[in-house]
């Protein structure tokens, strides 16, 4: 406990640090009888997830998340990567603008310099939204948070997640392995070039996504 304690307070100084008009702030964090705590704002709009399940016009979901989109390359500036962006993790506020949180289990970039604190890179994150070598062994960086965020745009245009199974393993195996399906498949009208910014951010290498 002492260790996962000292990791903690490690990673909240780091989240203390990141100011971004799209990322929820850390104003304080501790720990109550051995339990951590975070202090942050409450935002009463929800969650983004609240929103999924029936598809939105293009415009509206590409100007919705460009702010989480600027949100994640601020963080990847400081060297943090966020490694569960999803609906979920996107909160509004009272003017529906998106506000990205729970970097709880973000990490450093600088391996070397972590290892001893966080260990091996372990798959974390959530399996419908996880890149593919999050899956694996390998170390997984900010091209991941790009994979995840091109998840939730496809999920916000088409109305629905491109794999999903009965286990998270199975779902896991779908984004090492699956082709992309089509969102045109599902939705009509999609510009061509939305689509393939889609496929691009999609690409089961991180070399062919957006850098």
């Amino acid at each position: 406990m002492p260790k996962a304690l000292k990791r903690f307070e490690r990673e909240a100084k780091s989240l203390g640090k990141l100011t971004h008009p799209n990322i929820v702030p850390v104003s304080d964090y501790g720990d109550y009888e051995g339990k951590p705590y975070l202090v942050m704002p409450y935002f009463p709009g929800g969650t983004l997830k609240k929103k999924m399940g029936m598809p939105i016009p293009w415009q509206e979901a590409v100007e919705m998340l460009l702010p989480i989109a600027e949100a994640l390359d601020y963080a990847h500036s400081q060297k943090m990567v966020h490694r569960d962006v999803k609906p979920a993790n996107i909160l509004l506020t009272e003017r529906g603008q998106p506000m990205l949180t729970d970097f709880g289990i973000a990490k450093v970039l600088d391996i070397e310099e972590t290892m001893e604190l966080t260990g091996t890179s372990a798959a974390v994150g959530t399996p419908e939204y996880m890149a593919p070598e999050q899956a694996t062994a390998k170390t997984a960086d900010h091209r991941a948070d790009i994979y995840a965020l091109g998840i939730v745009l496809y999920e916000m245009i088409t109305g629905r997640k491109p794999y999903s199974a009965d286990t998270p393993m199975a779902v896991l195996i779908m984004h090492a392995r699956d082709p992309l399906p089509r969102p045109s498949n599902f939705v009509s009208g999609i510009p061509n070039a939305v689509e393939k910014v889609l496929i691009k951010a999609l690409a089961k290498s991180p070399d062919d996504r957006y850098h």
